[in-house]
């Protein structure tokens, strides 16, 4: 029987946290080390859809009036920050990480709808930091009976550090893919082991999921 700890990888979900063509390096607000990221989380996508578990890609996005902007960023967005701008191209998905042809549902998605993108594939929109704040997120894991929450994304110290806490506090069980989260820093992952969060290489991961 496995640890209450251990990733059951048949009930897996890859959460994807903000992996968004904006962000990407080279991009006008790049976070260093995202498109590497997304080339990781390109080829766990690949291998949880060949296992048929499910995927939610997590999403932020803006309006340019600001009304659903957080408000440490809520100022410069309305001055012109064009930063995941809903209906925008920075704020589609990295093309890697979704099937081809993907465009993002916007109104849809910003009146809290789930946007499928493929079999057990989908699109969430979340305000704020948190993955689980205000979103669909956790009632859409457990219709699916998922048990087991594995995260990569961008950029570790805001939306997927939340997100991943959001995730221990529902008592999911937590995997984070160590080499596939931009700006995951050294004292990130020992706080991390120490809420027991499993910190696993996303080749591993592929292959645990791949192997069904």
């Amino acid at each position: 029987m496995a640890g209450e700890l251990e990733p059951l990888w048949g009930s897996s979900a890859l959460l994807t946290i903000d992996v968004q063509r904006d962000l990407l390096d080279g991009e006008p607000y790049e976070i260093a080390g995202t498109s590497a990221a997304a080339e990781r989380i390109a080829t766990m996508c690949e291998a949880f859809r060949a296992g048929e578990r499910r995927i939610v890609h997590v999403v932020r996005l803006y309006r340019a009036d600001g009304s659903n902007v957080d408000v440490c960023r809520r100022e410069a967005v309305r001055a012109g920050l064009e930063l995941v701008i809903a209906g925008s191209a920075g704020a589609e998905p990295a093309p890697a990480i979704v099937p081809d042809g993907t465009e993002l549902d916007v109104e849809g998605l910003l009146r809290g709808e789930v946007q499928e993108v493929g079999p057990r594939e989908v699109v969430i929109y979340k305000p704020r930091w948190g993955a689980f704040y205000g979103t669909p997120l956790e009632e859409h894991l457990r219709q699916e009976e998922v048990t087991t929450t594995v995260f990569g994304g961008c950029n570790f110290p805001n939306c997927p550090r939340t997100s991943i806490y959001e995730a221990s506090e529902r008592d999911f069980r937590v995997v984070v893919a160590e080499d596939a989260i931009s700006g995951l820093y050294e004292r990130g992952r020992g706080e991390l082991a120490a809420i027991g969060v499993q910190l696993i290489a996303s080749d591993a991961i592929a292959a645990a999921v791949g192997g069904r």
